[in-house]
């Protein structure tokens, strides 16, 4: 078997899905986007095509260690989505030839569904109590919210009461039992990180996301070591090179690599298993379309440290298309009592509604994330 063409499409909302066609006939389908990058992930998927055409798309290891290694320079947010979606892709082709789901290849599963969480709210949190009621309502048991709006390096009390005030909203309305995930987003520096993290003690969080930069972390350290509160994070890391020395540290207790941002099913699974040997859990980011869901939900099935898995139905980002539009079969990703299925279909376990993608590629999606401002009219981290 043999790769004979790669094709990119952007479509709505701001997803990159990829297809790789084969001569045999067989097609596979990934996700290779960095949101606000779409185009830019694109231009390197088609750089990458050269080392992939005309090769078998069965020899998953090698592609990849030829598509990181070979062009010298490697790593960074474009290069790993990029490689991401042909490797998302080659594990579905591979199953499809085979008539087996990825999560066998990888040695069959240890679970048969996992718990996924609802985004609550949106940039600027607002109103969460209520969606959280909502989310509940409609079986989920875990929902994340935006912790915090714009923070100075040193800000004012008011900020810290008004993420308290809202958090106190959500637990009030859910109840105990109920995860709630506190995402940061890397909005906070370290003096006010430190403040918060305690301050939001009581409240017995599910996780912490993202309570610094990754690229601040080290000096936040004995905080997130010390408190109760499980700190998680992850998502703008990007192979298990720049996950290593975090996981080694002790401070972190969930990792959430992007398996369409981390370089594939292939190098998601080494990470988590490096974690799995710092009895670190694994909870997937995924506020991306239904192939990176997929991949995420093959990855789950094998992973014995992933607990819970993010997923972008309803979430804001979602105003034109959402995640169900663009598959055959939308019944395949079956919520049910707060747990969502492993798909068992052939290859990602996804048939990719093609027609559909094709049609609102014409319209295509360049989205952008806000550029926010503090009242000096500094740059502020959104």
């Amino acid at each position: 078997m043999k790769i004979t063409k790669l094709t990119t499409y952007s479509v709505p909302p701001r997803w990159l899905f990829l297809k790789i066609e084969t001569d045999e006939g067989i097609v596979g389908w990934g996700e290779p986007v960095l949101e606000g990058r779409a185009a830019t992930v694109a231009a390197a998927v088609e750089e990458l095509s050269d080392y992939v055409i005309g090769k078998d798309p069965r020899n998953i290891e090698d592609i990849w260690t030829v598509l990181y290694r070979a062009g010298f320079y490697r790593g960074g947010g474009i290069h790993m989505s990029a490689l991401a979606g042909i490797d998302q892709a080659l594990w579905d082709i591979k199953g499809k030839a085979l008539g087996i789901p990825v999560h066998e290849m990888l040695g069959g599963k240890v679970r048969d569904k996992i718990r996924v969480y609802s985004w609550i709210g949106g940039d600027r949190p607002s109103d969460t109590a209520a969606a959280a009621r909502d989310a509940v309502g409609r079986g989920f048991t875990a929902v994340k919210m935006n912790g915090t709006e714009e923070l100075q390096f040193i800000d004012t009390w008011d900020k810290v009461e008004k993420c308290i005030a809202n958090v106190t909203a959500v637990r009030e309305a859910v109840g105990t039992n109920v995860g709630i995930g506190v995402d940061f987003h890397g909005r906070v520096h370290k003096p006010m990180a430190k403040v918060l993290i305690k301050e939001l003690e009581p409240f017995k969080l599910m996780f912490i996301e993202e309570p610094v930069l990754s690229e601040n972390v080290s000096s936040l350290l004995d905080v997130m070591r010390n408190t109760p509160t499980p700190i998680a994070l992850g998502e703008r890391l990007f192979s298990r090179w720049d996950f290593k020395d975090i996981i080694s540290s002790g401070a972190v207790d969930i990792i959430q690599p992007d398996p369409s941002h981390c370089g594939g099913i292939t190098e998601t699974r080494k990470v988590a298993a490096m974690a799995e040997a710092y009895d670190v859990a694994v909870a997937l980011h995924c506020p991306l379309g239904p192939i990176a869901l997929a991949a995420c939900l093959q990855l789950d099935a094998n992973l014995y440290n992933a607990f819970i898995q993010e997923q972008s139905l309803g979430i804001h980002y979602n105003k034109s298309n959402d995640l169900l539009d663009y598959v055959v079969d939308p019944s395949v990703f079956a919520y049910n009592d707060g747990m969502v299925s492993i798909p068992d279909g052939p290859g990602l376990g996804i048939e990719v509604n093609e027609d559909y993608v094709i049609e609102r590629a014409k319209e295509g999606a360049r989205w952008r994330n806000p550029v926010w401002r503090h009242a000096d009219g500094s740059f502020a981290e959104w």
